[in-house]
């Protein structure tokens, strides 16, 4: 197989952050304005995951409506996983953030363990990508349960949360330019923070002006996104901007 994932571009940035703020906004629509419930909200998505992730693991290489269609209903499930632990079960969020950052370390261990490195420029075993989606699946889990930990503790509103996420998404490439971060940990550090960044935009445009938000609802930002997202991955799956040096590698 060729490597299973795209190139670390620009466009997989703004594809990444929009498929985040998707993945909080598709959540709460499905969930609240469709009157799902967290529980049969959580099935539909999941199986729908499934069932892209099997058409994920067949292709011999990287597709980007497919890639990214597994990333936004990763996000989304991801997302759900968290509130149900939180709304439904009443996990503390200081747990859930504990739990998941424990996860994800353990996952990044026994991925090192058994391939010797972390590095997506070879995803090109089924074994590695399964531990790369179950790496994307705990990084979006974690960073729905910090973000909300910090935006419930420090109670910042929408658009200062995201300014300091985005902060600190630049120091993370301040590290990485000048201080050598070396790229994996400086790639999954940005990746975490990228989570609450695009939650922190989803719920400023979303929500009410009432509570801090520009009231685009839930549908009118989740389809602005979409949107962005299909014109976007329609452009590289032309261009094949976020391909060439992954076909170079292999």
């Amino acid at each position: 197989m060729l490597n299973k994932v795209p190139e670390i571009t620009i466009y997989f940035w703004i594809i990444k952050v929009l498929c985040t703020t998707v993945g909080e906004t598709a959540a709460d629509y499905l969930n609240e304005n469709l009157h799902l419930g967290l529980t049969n909200t959580s099935y539909v998505m999941s199986v729908l995951l499934i069932v892209a992730l099997v058409f994920q693991f067949r292709s011999r290489k990287y597709a980007p409506g497919l890639y990214w269609l597994v990333v936004v209903l990763i996000s989304i499930v991801g997302t759900l996983i968290t509130d149900n632990l939180t709304d439904n079960f009443e996990v503390a969020l200081e747990t859930t953030t504990i739990v998941f950052t424990v996860a994800l370390a353990a996952t990044f261990a026994v991925w090192y363990a058994s391939e010797r490195t972390l590095s997506i420029h070879t995803i090109y075993t089924s074994r590695r990508e399964a531990f790369y989606w179950l790496a994307i699946l705990f990084t979006f889990a974690l960073g729905t349960a910090a973000g909300d930990l910090v935006a419930e503790r420090l109670n910042l509103g929408y658009w200062i949360s995201a300014l300091m996420f985005g902060a600190a998404i630049a120091l993370v490439a301040l590290a990485h330019f000048r201080l050598s971060l070396k790229p994996v940990p400086a790639f999954w550090m940005a990746y975490i923070l990228t989570r609450p960044l695009g939650a922190s935009l989803g719920d400023y445009l979303s929500q009410s002006r009432q509570d801090g938000g520009l009231g685009l609802g839930t549908v009118g930002t989740s389809s602005l996104f979409l949107v962005t997202i299909l014109g976007l991955v329609i452009y590289l799956t032309f261009t094949r901007r976020d391909e060439r040096q992954a076909e170079e590698l292999a």
